[in-house]
């Protein structure tokens, strides 16, 4: 029989033992925006971070797209921002000239080699990189086959000229509208200005709004032609993504210029003019630039307690094989890390018939000419009230209310006079 003295001393040393506080695992939240149907993948990324990084635990939380910016200025303003968050190419820009996101130079050094050049470009601001390249997308164009052959225009177009050709000849022969050239702004990626980057034409030069070349003036008349000859519909200035599938799926327009994403719904929403749906290669212009390009990132706020650790789950989520892991869960996103988007994947799809799949291999193709048609945030005063004072004038001149040229004109005097009001204040 234990002496009593010994079992108190026994259980007084297990007490202790107990007692000892276990270290707490540092938490790294990172936040995205309306992929909570993925959670596979990420939870795959969670598992692999936390079990190469065992001091600390990975924190998903997931939110609406509307959610995420007023979220992070208020984890900002209490000191506890996330240590990574989900953001596009406009935001990333807005906030690093704000002072509110930690450059990644030093973070990822020469890893910056994993992901395409574009991508690295589209995060950089002043010359700093502020996001780790996640995911991108870029039009291709998807048309009723059917109103092609009543048409008789051909299915494969080299050049903007032949795309534009074609379009005519199909209202003419037709008397539906070719395609929706995404001239609503509500989402904040349509109107002219993408379709001058496109063309290659500047909107800002010298610290000055540069659109009043006789080459702007020519493409938007171009547009206005389009617009009065019903090429284009009339309700094209209110047409966003979902109003654009639906007029695609009623026989309202016979191409819709969009990423394979549109399509993975159509497949869903109509499935008989999905079954007559064909897909081609969306031409280059002179920007060389594909069309519909949208990158995802995602950034690090300033203030970030552990930046190394953040930075190796931006990273780990940001990888070769993440970014191929989530455009196979995705099944119509794409990589922008060079090595992913070469896979095998994206062409197996290739001549298949099947239109979510010839889209993912074709659109595969385009990704080195990927690019996020943005504004330089840095010199734009008021960029809301800037956009609506281009975007009311276009949609002016393009639906034939005023000529081309003196609403160009109109806009780019309202821009140098916010531009001049600022450059005088500093």
């Amino acid at each position: 029989m234990r002496h009593p003295a010994m079992l108190l001393g026994s259980g007084l040393l297990a007490s202790l033992m107990f007692a000892i506080p276990v270290h707490a695992k540092e938490k790294i939240e990172f936040w995205t925006f309306n992929t909570s149907q993925y959670a596979p993948f990420f939870n795959g990324v969670i598992e692999r971070f936390n079990k190469a990084n065992p001091d600390y635990e990975a924190v998903w939380s997931d939110m609406n797209w509307d959610q995420i910016q007023p979220k992070l200025i208020t984890a900002l303003a209490s000191g506890k921002p996330p240590a990574l968050v989900n953001f596009n190419v406009p935001w990333t820009h807005e906030f690093a000239n704000k002072d509110l996101l930690t450059p990644l130079d030093p973070l990822v050094g020469d890893k910056k080699q994993v992901y395409l050049p574009g991508a690295v470009q589209d995060l950089s601001v002043k010359g700093k990189l502020y996001g780790f390249p996640y995911y991108n997308a870029v039009a291709v164009i998807a048309y009723n086959k059917e109103i092609f052959a009543k048409a008789g225009v051909k299915t494969s177009l080299a050049s903007f000229d032949d795309f534009i050709a074609a379009a005519r000849v199909i209202q003419k022969k037709t008397g539906a509208a070719a395609f929706s050239p995404k001239l609503a702004t509500k989402s904040g990626d349509g109107g002219m200005i993408p379709w001058f980057m496109y063309m290659g034409l500047p909107v800002f030069e010298n610290g000055k709004a540069a659109f009043t070349s006789p080459q702007h003036v020519k493409a938007v008349e171009l547009f206005a032609d389009l617009y009065k000859t019903g090429v284009i519909p009339r309700d094209a200035f209110r047409m966003e993504y979902e109003q654009e599938i639906a007029g695609y799926g009623s026989g309202k327009i016979a191409m819709m210029t969009t990423a394979p994403t549109a399509l993975k719904k159509l497949s869903t929403d109509n499935k008989a003019v999905y079954d007559r749906t064909g897909v081609m290669a969306f031409p280059l212009a002179g920007g060389k630039m594909a069309l519909g390009g949208w990158l995802m990132s995602f950034v690090m706020p300033k203030g970030q307690q552990h930046p190394d650790a953040a930075a190796k789950l931006g990273l780990l989520l940001t990888d070769d094989q993440s970014q191929l892991a989530f455009a196979r869960s995705t099944g119509s996103t794409f990589p922008s890390s060079r090595k992913a988007n070469d896979d095998a994947f994206f062409r197996e799809g290739a001549g298949s018939g099947d239109p979510v799949g010839e889209a993912r291999a074709l659109a595969a193709k385009s990704m080195a000419y990927a690019r996020t048609p943005i504004l330089p945030a840095n010199l734009l005063p008021d960029e809301a009230t800037m956009r609506k004072e281009f975007n009311d004038e276009m949609q002016m001149a393009i639906e034939g209310r005023k000529p081309a040229k003196a609403a160009l004109e109109a806009a780019a005097a309202k821009w140098n006079a916010r531009l001049n009001k600022v450059a005088k204040a500093d």
